[in-house]
């Protein structure tokens, strides 16, 4: 279900295996009620994932780490980084994807030609076989299903994302692969490729990401040269 990646005084962070969900539901214990039973500590969640979402979580051990972390994502002073995999050719490579979002149908959400308060999200992509490409995202807003609707807005849905058009897979390809922050004076960084999905395991996916190994440190330009899509 998880995995412990780091054990801090204020706050632990976890790896979420893809398909757990987040919150409790249906009788069984979301990842947060989980981490909670087997460390016999309270947590307080401070942002989350999706079900189909593996990678990094941050979740704080009280009240007052929590406030902080929080208002930390707020201010977008968590600069976060996930790994995509999809088939097809973009409409671009890299480059931006802005726009407000709304509710669609069957819990879907999509992504409108507006910008009054938009989802905003950044990357870069590689080439890794036939018809396929890495994507390394960055969202500067923190929407629910941002990424999701970010890369099917450009052509290419998530591979494993039958929600939003993905072709089926073993796994819902997107993980939330690096975390960097500052809080309370001290440089945080942590960053941990996917262990599940045949497709992820892949050769070229793991060359390129020795090339990706530290994300914050990347060109990433700044929004003003942003053109929205």
């Amino acid at each position: 279900m998880y995995r412990v990646i780091a054990d801090e005084h204020d706050f632990i962070v976890i790896n979420k295996s893809t398909e757990v969900h987040f919150h409790s539901q249906d009788g069984s214990a979301g990842v947060v009620a989980q981490a909670e039973a087997d460390l016999g500590i309270k947590l307080y969640a401070v942002h989350r994932l999706d079900t189909l979402t593996s990678g990094l979580i941050i979740l704080a051990k009280s009240s007052a780490a929590a406030a902080e972390f929080t208002r930390m994502f707020s201010a977008h002073l968590v600069q976060k980084y996930y790994l995509a995999l999809a088939k097809g050719k973009p409409k671009k490579k890299q480059g931006w994807v802005i726009g407000d979002m709304a509710k669609s149908r069957r819990s879907m959400h999509k992504l409108l030609r507006s910008t009054d308060n938009p989802a905003i999200t950044q990357f870069f992509s590689h080439s890794i076989a036939e018809g396929e490409r890495l994507y390394l995202l960055k969202p500067h807003s923190g929407k629910t299903h941002q990424l999701r609707v970010a890369l099917a807005s450009i052509g290419v849905p998530i591979l494993g994302d039958t929600l939003y058009g993905g072709e089926e897979a073993d796994r819902g390809y997107l993980h939330a692969y690096s975390l960097h922050f500052d809080y309370q004076d001290k440089q945080y960084e942590y960053t941990v490729a996917p262990v599940t999905g045949d497709h992820f395991q892949d050769s070229a996916v793991c060359q390129q990401l020795n090339v990706w190994q530290q994300p914050h440190q990347l060109d990433w330009p700044k929004l003003k040269k942003a053109s929205a899509s």
